[in-house]
Formats: C-alpha cells, sequence, structure tokens
C-alpha cells in the first residue's frame, strides 16, 4: 500500500501508543496493527524516523540495557502536537472522501 502523504501520521502515532521503542519495533507495530497492510521496509521506515527527528518531532537515543545496542526513538511535545494536528487533517480528508464516494461499507462493495 501507498502510504507517501501518510507516513509521519503513521510513525507518531506508533510512537505516541508505545512509547520509547526502537526501529524494528515500530515496523512490527506498523505491520501488527494494519494486520499487514502496512508492512514497510526499513529503508523506509528508518529514513522516515530520522527525518521526523531532523524536525524536532522525534528524538533517539542509545538503549544499552541488552546485550544489543539499540537505537530508540520517541515523540517530543512537538511531536505529540504534530500527531493531533495530522489527526484532525486525516479525519477532514476521510469525511470529504466519504461525501464524495460514499461510506464505506463492511463488505467493501460501492
Amino acid at each position: 500500500m501507498d502510504v507517501r502523504g501518510h507516513l509521519d501520521l503513521l510513525l507518531l502515532s506508533v510512537l505516541a501508543d508505545s512509547g520509547p521503542v526502537h526501529g524494528y519495533a515500530v515496523i512490527t507495530a506498523l505491520r501488527d496493527r494494519s494486520e499487514g497492510v502496512f508492512d514497510l521496509p526499513e529503508g523506509t521506515v528508518y529514513p522516515a524516523l530520522q527525518r521526523l527527528e531532523r524536525a524536532g518531532l522525534v528524538t533517539s537515543g542509545w538503549d544499552e540495557s541488552t546485550s544489543r545496542r539499540r537505537r530508540v526513538y520517541r515523540l517530543t511535545d512537538d511531536g505529540h502536537r504534530a500527531r493531533a494536528e495530522k489527526k484532525r487533517e486525516w479525519r477532514g480528508f476521510v469525511g470529504g472522501m466519504q461525501a464524495v464516494i460514499g461510506p464505506l461499507t463492511l463488505e467493501g462493495s460501492a
């Protein structure tokens, strides 16, 4: 599935719900929570996390509590605010789409 334009909201939401987690846990959460719809490669997720960090929405640090050192990511206050704004935008987009194409049905028919 093409997530362009929506990846930031997906990543910010996972981080908001999961707390400080490493990148692979973000990938796993996206896949699990979407029932496989968002099975994104590392080459998509890690650069996006780095971009969000440069924008000040995410911060990262090293977790050395296990034998394997991992970078963990967490939302900043600005990241929480950005997530809320992106959710409002998404809800407006979905509402507009439903007004045009009609509400979705359980069986997915037109």
